[in-house]
């Protein structure tokens, strides 16, 4: 197929993804809207850091749900095997029973990734675990496991390269709440400016797993990230 042919093409499948996604009215019970500002630095060949700042929308990208900080780092151990580590401070927009208010809560993460490319694919794979509590709260904390599967296609020439990532979320912990939660998947895209950073674009689903009324969530996503590289 000619590379004429193929640049709509991939942003036709985009589009219509992202319109099949978010017109499932009967089970779609929310449509939230995620924005993010990234700030990396990388150190050298084996370690990078990030700041990132998020706001998250939701009923219908009407409503604040919260906004987080998150301090991250990353480091090569072997080629294409990363690990690293995360610290997230969240306020979350409770707005649904007698008491309401922003609620503050901590998690921290731990990562390790492995990616490798296959002629113009690039697939990733990722291990997540993760841990959040709520302050001030006497509870114990949301612990979970995370798997990610990740695909790239670089078409020649072309700077919107589509991207697709499938993830499964599996609660372990407490007994009575253990068990897969939810499933993830993302279709998205990045532009990279010179000297001016990269804007990202996504659309996502998220649904509940083992609920008496699975809830489906459509996102649509934005992110900024400026990178600065130490000489």
């Amino acid at each position: 197929m000619a590379l004429s042919k193929i640049k709509p093409l991939c942003v036709t499948v985009f589009l219509l993804c992202c319109v099949y996604s978010f017109s499932q009215n009967e089970d779609t019970k929310d449509l939230e809207g995620w924005s993010s500002i990234r700030l990396k630095y990388k150190l050298n060949k084996k370690w990078s850091f990030e700041l990132e700042e998020q706001l998250r929308l939701d009923e219908d990208i009407s409503e604040i749900s919260g906004y987080f900080t998150q301090l991250s780092a990353e480091y090569t151990l072997i080629k294409n095997f990363k690990i690293g580590g995360g610290l997230r401070f969240t306020r979350v927009n409770d707005n649904e029973g007698k008491v309401q208010g922003y609620e503050n809560y901590f998690r921290f993460q731990l990562d390790a990734s492995y990616k490798h490319k296959i002629n113009n694919f690039s697939l990733i794979y990722r291990f997540r675990y993760q841990n959040r509590n709520e302050f001030s709260v006497d509870d114990y904390a949301n612990q979970k496991l995370r798997l990610k599967a990740g695909i790239e296609y670089n078409i020649k020439n072309w700077k919107l390269d589509p991207k697709f990532s499938a993830e499964i979320f599996n609660r372990i912990g407490e007994a009575d709440d253990r068990g897969f939660k939810k499933y993830r998947l993302t279709l998205g895209t990045d532009y990279k400016f010179e000297k001016l950073g990269t804007i990202g674009l996504f659309c996502r689903m998220e649904e509940e797993l083992n609920e008496t009324m699975p809830k489906t969530t459509n996102i649509i996503g934005l992110k900024y990230t400026y990178t600065i590289k130490n000489k």
